[in-house]
């Protein structure tokens, strides 16, 4: 069941400790992904606090809000780009992203699959895909204070494994927002020092959620090969003499009685 995007923008947008998720998540997507110069990013579910960076310099930039979540516009004081869409029938051209977010739009849907096949007829061949749902390991799992703590949580594992079954290339997986999900000041100060540290240690300290990359590889369909047919085949022992026929045996024969 889908949170409702009043609460999500609550959490994310008015309250320190979402800000430190969103940073935290944001961070090492950026680390990954560095720019996107001309391309379109898409993002799905509550993904619009992980775009802001690409604002600037991406071609098109649109954020994706499932319709029992509902919408609001985003971002505040510019055009605005978040769309209400169904789950399984998105108002996209097919293969029209080349980057794709999801963040709150997996682990919180009925009908998982249908979204994953969404992903992949949107999602432009060669392109990239960045999935983040909760770490079945991590304390914000296990948390109802934060959106995280809703849904079904995944491991690494289990994630690449339900990407493979709808023909994604996983790239690689890690984990993220390792601060403990609380709203304490102590915890809230210190969110920096277990990011990188958890950074530095994982896999030995769960994270908050679980990041997978993948890609869209489209490969030539295999056919029946083609018959090679030379229109002006090269006549490279044109001009050279042409063996005696031997005479046949009767005719011989016939001569000499």
């Amino acid at each position: 069941m889908h949170l409702d995007v009043l609460d999500l923008r609550n959490f994310y947008y008015r309250t320190q400790l979402g800000r430190v998720a969103q940073r935290a998540v944001r961070d090492r997507m950026v680390r990954i992904w560095p720019e996107a110069k001309g391309q379109t990013v898409v993002g799905y579910g509550f993904a619009v606090p992980l775009l802001r960076p690409y604002l600037a310099e991406a071609r098109r930039v649109i954020g994706l809000m499932p319709a029992p979540q509902g919408v609001m516009p985003w971002p505040a004081g510019m055009d605005n780009v978040s769309v209400l869409a169904e789950e399984i029938e998105w108002p996209l051209e097919t293969g029209m992203a080349d980057k794709l977010v999801l963040m709150h739009g997996l682990e919180t849907s009925e009908n998982p699959s249908a979204v994953l096949d969404e992903c992949w007829r949107v999602l432009g061949p060669g392109g990239r895909a960045l999935f983040i749902v909760p770490n079945r390991s991590g304390l914000w799992a296990r948390s109802e204070n934060t959106p995280f703590g809703f849904g079904r949580p995944y491991s690494a594992n289990q994630l690449e494994a339900q990407l493979r079954r709808h023909a994604f290339t996983p790239e690689r997986a890690f984990p993220a927002l390792f601060a403990p999900p609380s709203h304490k000041r102590f915890w809230l100060r210190t969110s920096g020092l277990w990011e990188g540290a958890g950074r530095r240690l994982a896999p030995w300290i769960a994270g908050g959620v679980v990041m997978v990359e993948v890609s869209k590889q489209v490969y030539a369909p295999k056919k029946p090969g083609l018959r090679a047919a030379v229109s002006r085949p090269l006549k490279a022992l044109e001009g050279v003499a042409q063996p005696a026929a031997l005479p046949s045996p009767l005719l011989v024969e016939s001569r000499t009685t």
